[in-house]
């Protein structure tokens, strides 16, 4: 028949315990409340105290779990105070398992023997109070029948139905550690059929529900009378939902049967668990401290307590970057090419690569210009050495020098723009955007880089700054024609480690770029700030004089038109 279900409207609530599951205990109490019953108790007897002649009707609100009393016959309520997966078998699996050729699986044989002893002894300590647990049936039926919508329309996708037939809340069935299962791990070569049929969630859960039997009084039994009073569900986690909540103090919750003959029930769950005293939860405590204290020097002796430091006189710098973005360029399906430079008495370990190139990617319309989105990761190990420098020594700084590209549908490669980037010297993270430009040749070269690509790129990117072959005192970029092209924008996250560092004498000196002691950088950070005060500077003059040159155009121009 229909089992119905009453708790469909009812909020689950989410525990978290650390104590074993076996310890719980619940609480259950269950009444039924009749009209005649539920006037007399509520509304007559205590106006007949009182002496009133009216009744409120706040009176007839539905009665706090601490307000059901005894008062009705012994039929009609029911108080079972149960544990974690306890077994109350209803009067249906009475009238069932006492029947020996009724028994099928060896769970049914079982229930047949405790069945029996019930009857010898005369035990039962429940009759409309029962329960399902993991190994019953209906959970298995409970799972399979659950839908996602309340449509009567819907249809089981094939996952749903995969999901249904898998037997996930076996907590025991987890490969314990150490042993290795007999089937493969990796399934190199999956097909279709193997992806489906393993596309599916297994978390270990374990189910109980605690039901009631509303039927009347010596009609008890039958299927269509059996209802949903509370599903709780543990998992592997130590996570505990219960549904309905735990009542408390808050109002019993209430059930209205089905059928021409509508009755209300109400009831309470309640957490029954035995409450630990204060010794016991201290001494739980110092166990747990103690364990955790031990894991964490496991860890210690693994990881070991020193970390590596670099030599007496070197500077260790480390770079984790990312090319975020490149906007302004003329064409679509950029890339970026993108080499460090290391200056003299910097090193790098064998095995890193200075170099890279990021995926293409195509742009797309953000306010008046277009950009496109490379998040590429990059990241370096550098060590700078100054010992046997001469006293006043300024070592320079590496350099990330980067060019950007596109290539279309038609593979016609163009070079969009040159820049270079100064790693910053300080620690810290940095965000920091580079102007770039691309070589033009008079002429045609346009036309050439419009229908056929490629023509001028540089053969030493160095060149976008100081070429790496240079050796004189002045560098001439005579009749070197460029044209201003779009922004790169690139983010910097640079740890330093050095063992002057540790010297405690030196602390309040760690604000600065690096130590005096390290050759004197932070003379080279005075020259670079005085450097980037002279372009801003030079760039304010310039804006200045573009400025005047429009006002007295615009003076001339009105002048012009003034009659003489």
């Amino acid at each position: 028949g229909k089992m119905a279900d009453c708790s469909s409207g009812r909020v689950e609530t989410i525990y978290r315990t650390r104590d074993p599951v076996i310890n719980l205990r619940i609480g259950v109490s269950l009444q039924r409340v009749t009209p005649t019953a539920l006037f007399t108790q509520h509304v007559l007897q205590p106006a007949l105290q009182q002496g009133q002649d009216r009744i409120e009707m706040t009176t007839f609100d539905i009665p706090a779990s601490g307000e059901m009393t005894s008062s009705f016959r012994t039929h009609d309520q029911e108080e079972v105070v149960l544990g974690w997966q306890e077994k109350l078998f209803s009067q249906f699996e009475i009238d069932l398992f006492k029947n020996q050729q009724a028994c099928q699986s060896p769970l049914d044989f079982q229930y047949h023997n405790e069945i029996l002893s019930l009857q010898e002894t005369e035990e039962r300590k429940n009759f409309r109070i029962f329960t399902y647990t993991d190994f019953d049936r209906y959970t298995s039926m409970k799972e399979y029948s659950q839908t996602m919508t309340t449509s009567a329309k819907e249809d089981r996708s094939y996952l749903t139905e995969r999901m249904s037939h898998i037997r996930c809340r076996r907590q025991e069935r987890r490969i314990t550690e150490g042993k290795i299962p007999h089937s493969r791990m990796i399934t190199w070569a999956p097909n279709e059929e193997f992806v489906r049929n393993n596309h599916v969630v297994n978390n270990p859960v374990q189910t109980m529900y605690i039901m009631g039997d509303l039927g009347p009084y010596g009609k008890l039994g039958k299927r269509e009378n059996e209802y949903v009073l509370c599903t709780i569900k543990v998992d592997s986690n130590g996570v505990l939902a219960v549904k309905p909540d735990f009542s408390g103090s808050k109002s019993a919750y209430r059930i209205e049967t089905e059928g021409e003959k509508k009755e209300l029930w109400l009831y309470t769950i309640n957490n029954a668990s035995i409450t630990v005293q204060k010794d016991d939860q201290d001494r739980e405590k110092n166990l747990f401290k103690d364990l955790y204290d031990r894991h964490k020097e496991y860890l210690n002796t693994l990881v070991g307590e020193e970390f590596e430091i670099p030599p007496l006189g070197a500077l260790k710098l480390f770079v984790n970057g990312e090319i975020v973005s490149a906007e302004g360029y003329e064409y679509d399906n950029l890339y970026v090419q993108f080499f460090l430079e290391l200056p003299d008495n910097w090193f790098c370990p064998s095995q890193q690569q200075l170099s890279g190139v990021t995926q293409t990617c195509s742009t797309k319309v953000e306010g008046r210009e277009n950009v496109a989105y490379f998040s590429h990761p990059f990241n370096f190990e550098m060590t700078l050495r100054s010992d046997n420098q001469p006293e006043g020594f300024l070592p320079q700084w590496p350099v990330l020098y980067f060019g950007v590209q596109s290539c279309d549908f038609w593979l016609r490669y163009r070079v969009e723009g040159y820049g270079y980037i100064r790693i910053p010297d300080s620690p810290g993270s940095y965000t920091l955007t580079c102007q770039t430009w691309r070589p033009i040749l008079p002429g045609t070269s346009e036309m050439y880089r419009f229908f056929v690509g490629g023509l001028l790129e540089l053969e030493d990117m160095t060149y976008i700054r100081t070429p790496s072959t240079f050796k004189g005192e002045r560098l001439s970029r005579f009749g070197f024609r460029t044209e201003t092209a779009g922004t790169v924008t690139i983010k910097f996250h640079c740890m330093q480690q050095c063992r002057t560092f540790l010297d405690s004498s030196m602390a309040r000196k760690r604000s600065q770029n690096v130590l005096e002691r390290m050759g004197g950088l932070t003379h080279q950070a005075s020259l670079h700030s005085v450097l980037a005060a002279f372009e801003r500077a030079q760039q304010r003059m310039h804006e200045a004089r573009e400025n005047l040159s429009k006002d007295l155009l615009h003076s001339s121009t009105s002048a012009s038109l003034d009659p003489e």
